[in-house]
């Protein structure tokens, strides 16, 4: 799904990531942990293809992502890579299903289908209720589910989340983690995820531990969080 080799990247004299070797495979929920400073959102940029490394490779859904123009790279990102943030990054002044249909209107996607699988997506995550509503008129649970509706539009490959639940209260966590789990198996999602929050890290299938811009360790997760019900 997704590999790296050797990818470095320096900001001036400061090398930020130091010869990075990756290997995530399908329907994987990874976490990458490591203090302030070790390029953890760096690496997440790069997988992203939001950046480009100084050097090495990376491949994403079998596609060397070297290969591809801007133009390329660009509609190849719209179509493979899902994002979610820790601020959700909704636009105020649309509403949730605006919200969820702007990729897949992005990707030349008919308006009516869009919308249709904008309506089943925040169906299914318990939002149908919430199709007109403008981000502030949600709560923090909502805008971030309305977030991963988003980034679930176009179907991609691996949906990329930095610091998903750092906004959240306890509850909201809890929910949001028991989400993640929800999508890999019924919707054979695979997720990269950068996180301070150690409980999320110790439920992923694998935690790759970073420092100084390299790989220190890599170690299994434990047991999945409990399938809580998804409210609001």
């Amino acid at each position: 799904m997704i590999q790296t080799q050797g990818i470095t990247k320096s900001f001036g004299a400061l090398h930020v990531l130091k010869g990075i070797d990756l290997r995530i495979e399908k329907t994987e929920i990874v976490a990458i942990v490591g203090p302030s400073g070790a390029g953890k959102s760096t690496l997440l940029q790069i997988l992203g293809t939001l950046d480009s490394a100084d050097s090495g490779r990376l491949t994403v859904n079998g596609v060397d992502v070297r290969s591809l123009s801007d133009k390329e790279l660009a509609a190849f990102r719209n179509r493979n890579i899902g994002f979610v943030f820790q601020f959700h990054q909704l636009l105020p002044e649309f509403t949730a299903l605006e919200n969820v249909m702007i990729p897949a209107l992005i990707g030349k996607e008919k308006l009516q289908t869009a919308e249709k699988k904008a309506k089943e997506l925040l169906d299914f995550l318990q939002l149908a209720e919430r199709l007109n509503h403008k981000p502030a008129e949600l709560s923090g649970g909502e805008k971030q589910r309305v977030a991963v509706a988003r980034a679930l539009i176009n179907n991609p490959a691996v949906i990329l989340a930095d610091e998903p639940s750092g906004s959240l209260d306890s509850r909201n966590k809890e929910e949001l983690h028991s989400l993640f789990f929800e999508l890999r198996d019924k919707m054979r999602q695979t997720f990269v995820i950068v996180t301070h929050d150690e409980h999320l890290a110790r439920h992923t299938d694998r935690v790759i531990h970073l420092r100084d811009g390299r790989v220190v360790s890599t170690e299994l997760g434990s047991v999945k969080p409990d399938q809580t019900e998804i409210g609001s």
